[in-house]
């Protein structure tokens, strides 16, 4: 019995040496906005991270029960919020949002509430500005996911929704960033019939199809009234199987990580060098408990696998040998108890030039992390150039932060004028035709703290801007 016992102790001792060698990544800053109320089913104040650059600042992204909060993390130790975007949905109800970047224009979705919309927001004149082009549901007015293929200028739309039906996938042309026009709908992807497709992954044409329950398929859209099924796997065709939820490919596609969301299930690397032998070739898991852990959405560089991993934050892991992958790097958002629920990190974003990393963590909000690397695929860098600037004539206010009343310049291009608080009521609105240059609106009633501004322009654009009540 003595020597039994020894070997257990001696084995828990090694399983705890090997995981302490895993170093704690380093945290930069932490942005959080404590007004932002949870989720009604979750209690889930915030959802997905996103990144992108413009005009040499880096910016994060978190989705939140309002809207979407772009946080400028240039100093990653002084992240702060640079504009907010109401949703079309803004209330408890709301749960996920997904955020893509194509030619300096962001696109948000949501996936609860019949008024949500479809998102279009220009950042090319960031940090002055950034102008809301396209705020519609006559396209659709939930998806769960998006993607874009930004070789072929195409949205596809995951488990959308419009005042038709619902569909499994969709898909839009974006050549025009602002005007998105349909293409078509499909469920039908070779041997799988999809009641939805959660999430996807797509590069020139070839679709990663993450579809629930029902499996996973790997589609030809080069022709689009007619997609080649290229690969399929069905549910337990695979260990591990579960609901497959979403994936992301190495830039030399040799590499493909595929997340099933459920608890207890790691991560599935595939080895793609041979399409004719495609084949899982390991697995990935957390620093903590396999038996609880539950990843959800994977990002890959060259070199690293970037896991947002609910109640285990962000995972890092090394994966140049996929046989032999290696967890390298954690950090961990999140103190809650794992009751086998949704909470903690939803999201990353590993893809800024300074090699920073954005973490979502639903309940505490975005982290700034130091990661491993400076990526070889950087994305969503926005860069205009000093002529364009300088040709924009914008609506400017001053002084902000403003006591007793603040000053609107430019604003003969002002169509309506209306100011929130942050937890969206309305204080001011102003539909007049303005003939002056300048208005000076009096503030003196207004509540003290942040406040939102939003401005339509005569070209039907927005501008939206903070405002600092001291």
């Amino acid at each position: 019995m003595y020597n039994k016992i020894t070997f257990v102790v001696f084995v828990f001792l090694i399983f705890l040496n090997l995981n302490a060698q895993v170093p704690q990544l380093k945290l930069l800053g932490h942005w959080r906005d404590s007004t932002i109320v949870g989720s009604a089913q979750y209690n889930n104040a915030f959802n997905e991270a996103y990144g992108f650059t413009a005009n040499g600042h880096e910016y994060g992204i978190i989705g939140s029960t309002f809207g979407w909060h772009i946080i400028d993390v240039t100093d990653p130790t002084a992240p702060f919020e640079r504009m907010r975007i109401k949703g079309g949905t803004s209330d408890p109800s709301v749960i996920h949002r997904d955020f893509r970047y194509y030619k300096c224009h962001l696109y948000a979705v949501c996936d609860e509430g019949s008024s949500s919309t479809l998102q279009i927001l220009d950042v090319a004149n960031l940090p002055d500005t950034a102008y809301l082009v396209y705020d519609s549901k006559s396209l659709l007015y939930r998806a769960h996911n998006i993607y874009i293929d930004e070789n072929k200028a195409r949205l596809y739309t995951c488990a959308e929704k419009n005042d038709i039906g619902f569909f499994a996938l969709g898909l839009y042309d974006i050549s025009d960033p602002a005007e998105p026009i349909f293409i078509g709908h499909y469920s039908k992807f070779g041997n799988i019939n999809a009641n939805h497709v959660h999430d996807c992954f797509v590069r020139n044409d070839t679709a990663y199809l993450n579809c629930g329950y029902d499996g996973f398929a790997i589609m030809d859209f080069s022709d689009i009234t007619n997609p080649r099924p290229l690969f399929t796997l069905r549910p337990n065709e695979y260990q591990f199987s579960g609901y497959n939820h979403s994936g992301w490919l190495t830039p030399d596609g040799s590499t493909y990580v595929m997340a099933d969301e459920n608890h207890g299930s790691p991560l599935k690397v595939f080895d793609f060098t041979d399409w004719d032998r495609i084949k899982i070739v390991s697995h990935l898991w957390a620093n903590k408990d396999t038996a609880k852990c539950i990843p959800h959405n994977p990002l890959l560089s060259c070199r690293y696998a970037y896991v947002s991993y609910y109640y285990d934050g962000l995972q890092v892991f090394n994966i140049e040998d996929r046989d032999n992958p290696k967890l390298v790097g954690y950090y961990p958002t999140s103190s809650e108890i794992n009751y086998l629920n949704y909470k903690g990190a939803w999201g990353t974003y590993p893809f800024l030039p300074s090699g920073n990393i954005i973490v979502a963590d639903m309940q505490n909000g975005m982290f700034i992390i130091e990661g491993p690397e400076k990526v070889c695929n950087p994305a969503n860098q926005c860069q205009i150039t000093a002529t364009k600037k300088e040709k924009t004539i914008l609506p400017l206010v001053f002084p902000n932060p403003f006591k007793e009343e603040f000053q609107i310049v430019n604003t003969e291009r002002v169509n309506h004028i209306s100011i929130y608080t942050l937890d969206g009521k309305l204080i001011y609105s102003n539909n007049a035709l303005f003939q002056n240059k300048n208005l000076i609106i009096n503030c003196s009633s207004f509540p003290k703290g942040l406040l939102i501004l939003n401005l339509e322009l005569s070209n039907n654009s927005f501008v939206q801007q903070k405002l600092i009540h001291n």
